[in-house]
């Protein structure tokens, strides 16, 4: 395993030229770039936060592997009117179920300007949600979701607005927390801008980082019994 030394300017240098030139020329003209500042620190984080986040609870899985807890850079452009062929991220992710897809999962996210982190999953299929509004509705259930998404704003996690505009047929509440029934996933993550805190630099990012996802344990482990 290679040590995890932190996150090198190098990283963020690559995915600043790559946000401003990304098509194929450019990246196949840097390759070396992406695997030596890209990919080689990320797979060194991941192994070394595996036994962390796999002792959490729920316990997370953590695979270095492309298409595990490292996200691929290609975009799958098919049926995007945005052809970039690149993802100008580093995205990682750690899930709780059979897929990193389609699982709640934390993510950890570094970009041209910083950092970001979430949990939650991100899409429920239609009997998972069906499972999410009756919980929803039962207040004990209620109340336990609203204390993880407290937690969750403590490390600066936030949900969106709601994806619905009104409570779904067949449900009903009351104003001061009807608004959970019209998601139609539960994310809590790090809003739009800079983050670029001093430790991503250095081998305590895993400790910060797994500090982090403990707080948001609480959230995942609520998803995980959907």
């Amino acid at each position: 395993m290679s040590a995890f030394n932190g996150f090198p300017p190098e990283t963020f240098a690559f995915l600043t030229d790559l946000k401003a030139h990304n098509k194929r020329s450019w990246f196949e003209a840097n390759r070396d770039r992406y695997e030596a500042h890209w990919k080689a620190p990320a797979q060194a984080f991941i192994e070394t936060i595996a036994s962390g986040v796999r002792a959490l609870d729920p316990p997370l899985k953590a695979d270095p592997a492309l298409n595990g807890s490292l996200r691929r850079i290609n975009r799958d452009i098919r049926f995007s009117a945005d052809k970039t062929p690149y993802d100008a991220n580093l995205h990682m992710v750690f899930w709780a179920g059979d897929h990193p897809n389609r699982s709640p999962g934390f993510h950890f996210v570094l970009n041209a300007d910083g950092i970001g982190y979430g949990a939650g999953h991100w899409a429920l299929d239609a009997d998972a949600l069906a499972r999410y509004r009756d919980r929803v509705s039962d207040s004990r259930e209620r109340q336990q979701l609203l204390s993880a998404l407290k937690e969750a704003e403590g490390v600066g996690c936030f949900m969106d607005e709601p994806h619905l505009k009104r409570v779904p047929s067949g449900y009903q509440g009351d104003p001061d927390w009807d608004y959970l029934l019209r998601y139609k996933g539960i994310v809590a993550r790090t809003m739009e801008g800079a983050l670029m805190p001093a430790w991503i630099g250095a081998p305590q990012a895993v400790d910060q980082v797994l500090s982090r996802a403990r707080h948001l344990s609480p959230l995942l482990s609520w998803l995980n019994r959907l």
